[in-house]
């Protein structure tokens, strides 16, 4: 009797052990690892909005927003200069400052011309119907060469036709290197401008 006590309490021991040995971890719920991967994906995405925010934001321009740095991209230059013009009665100039802008394609002289054809409501340009054909300089010698084409509504009497001359050299002679002006007409050089006054060539300081 007291042998198949001691079997049964020798068989209960072994089962409980088998028990305990079988108890494995559960595997965590699918719901669980779904959560887990979201609040990772979530921290990534804040991680990643921060490091825009301290960079800041870029552009394939490579604009800072600044007008000056925009104007030295472009290599525009500004000058202030004296543009002469004359008054209803074209008895005498009167000069007028102006600022004129000019890049390396777009030379300070015509700058200069177009701003010369280009009047104060008060006064009246002797060269605003004439038309800019060309204008080129050469450095070693300092002359500067303006062919232009004259319709006949740009023609004036003899008094306009010499204050358009002096008011063309007095703009143009305020540039040091400018030491002649060859003015042309639709490339050829003419007796007179309009008919009345001579036309030097070139005309000189």
């Amino acid at each position: 009797m007291k042998r198949k006590v001691a079997v049964l309490l020798a068989l209960v021991a072994m089962l409980g052990v088998a028990a305990g040995c079988g108890n494995k971890p559960a595997a965590s719920p699918p719901e669980n690892e779904h959560l887990r991967e979201t609040a990772l994906s979530s921290g990534a995405q804040q991680s990643e909005t921060q490091m825009q925010e301290v960079q800041g934001p870029v552009n394939g321009t490579g604009e800072s927003g600044d007008p000056q740095a925009g104007a030295q991209q472009t290599g525009a230059e500004k000058l202030t200069i004296q543009v002469y013009f004359t008054d209803d009665e074209m008895m005498e100039l009167k000069q007028t400052p102006r600022e004129i802008e000019f890049t390396a394609d777009h030379s300070k002289y015509e700058s200069a011309f177009e701003a010369l054809q280009t009047a104060d409501d008060s006064l009246f340009s002797l060269w605003e119907k004439v038309v800019l054909n060309t204008v080129k300089f050469v450095p070693e010698n300092g002359l500067l060469t303006i062919d232009i084409h004259l319709p006949d509504e740009a023609r004036l009497g003899a008094g306009g036709e010499s204050l358009a001359i002096e008011a063309l050299k007095n703009t143009m002679f305020q540039f040091d290197e400018v030491q002649q002006i060859e003015l042309t007409v639709d490339g050829q050089q003419v007796e007179s401008l309009m008919g009345h006054v001579d036309l030097e060539h070139p005309m000189t300081r």
